[in-house]
């Protein structure tokens, strides 16, 4: 069973690089090709490892009924000798030094069961190339219309009153024959919505304070940051208006949105990104540019702060 589940293991990773996603999408059941067979090899190689454990346990090592008595949490030096002792006398029950066939087998098949993890990394990378650099970028342009999550809806900035939060995209994601933007589709439209994602805020403009060379990152007190959590990448938008701070819900990380967004609370190690605003002639809110820094969660390339 554990040489099996090393055979599976290695199907896994052949079906992986063999299979393309997307084709052969109703081949089982209306099922895809490589979902079934990356589904089968690796849920096989899994039940054949718990298997063959169990069968170890049932058959090869020793059926014998223990009792132990509850005892102080700081045990004794003598007792936990005794642990000790107890386990050595478990392994040399279990016989695993005397069966290295399947000592070995099992290790085996542990062991080449990370070659699944290993190669399923590589979806993490953005898009179809392993390029670590379009994590740093999102849709935002410079003169892109800020418009209202959900409706499109661009947005005035006389209309912003003291104390609003608005949940708001990037105009891109509203493609119309107006504004000319293409029209996005699958998982690059959601991958562009999910990094674009922000809150805008309107506060007393003596209440901010600009980070170096941010000074006119803001227009007449309204201010605007990533959606995203720079701890694990969850969606923010908890808004208390008297002291500006926005709360994350998945870990309590508080941000304060007058103070560049610096982390006053929680697990994030790195203030909200902050997106350079403008008007435009019509008075609408507009950015300036990208953000300057990459959004959400962090990972190995990026640079503590």
């Amino acid at each position: 069973m554990f040489i099996a589940a090393m055979a599976f293991a290695v199907l896994f990773v052949v079906a992986y690089f063999s299979l393309s996603v997307g084709d052969n999408w109703d081949t089982f059941l209306g099922m895809g090709a490589s979902t079934m067979a990356l589904g089968v090899t690796l849920g096989l190689s899994l039940l054949l490892i718990g298997i063959g454990i169990i069968h170890l346990a049932r058959k090869l090592m020793s059926d014998v009924e223990m009792v132990e008595m509850r005892h102080p949490a700081a045990s004794p030096a003598e007792d936990r000798e005794a642990t000790v002792a107890a386990l050595n006398a478990g392994l040399d029950e279990a016989g695993i030094g005397r069966r290295p066939l399947v000592r070995n087998t099992m290790l085996g098949a542990v062991g080449v069961l990370g070659l699944p993890a290993v190669v399923l990394l590589r979806d993490l990378a953005p898009g179809d190339e392993l390029d670590i650099d379009k994590l740093a970028h999102t849709i935002w342009e410079p003169g892109m219309r800020l418009v209202r999550d959900v409706v499109g809806t661009p947005i005035l900035a006389s209309e912003i009153e003291m104390g609003d939060l608005i949940n708001a995209a990037p105009e891109a994601m509203f493609p119309t024959e107006e504004n000319g933007y293409e029209e996005l589709h699958g998982a690059q439209e959601q991958v562009d919505k999910a990094k674009g994602a922000i809150i805008i805020v309107r506060m007393d403009p003596d209440d901010i304070i600009p980070a170096k060379g941010r000074e006119k990152w803001t227009v007449d007190g309204i201010i605007c940051y990533s959606k995203i959590c720079t701890h694990v990448g969850c969606p923010i938008s908890l808004y208390e208006r008297t002291t500006h701070h926005v709360l994350c819900p998945c870990h309590q990380s508080t941000f304060d949105l007058a103070d560049h967004a610096k982390v006053v609370f929680g697990p994030a190690a790195r203030p909200l990104p902050q997106l350079p605003l403008a008007v435009d002639d019509e008075g609408y809110l507009v950015a300036q540019s990208d953000f300057t820094e990459p959004i959400g969660a962090s990972y190995w390339e990026r640079e503590k702060q």
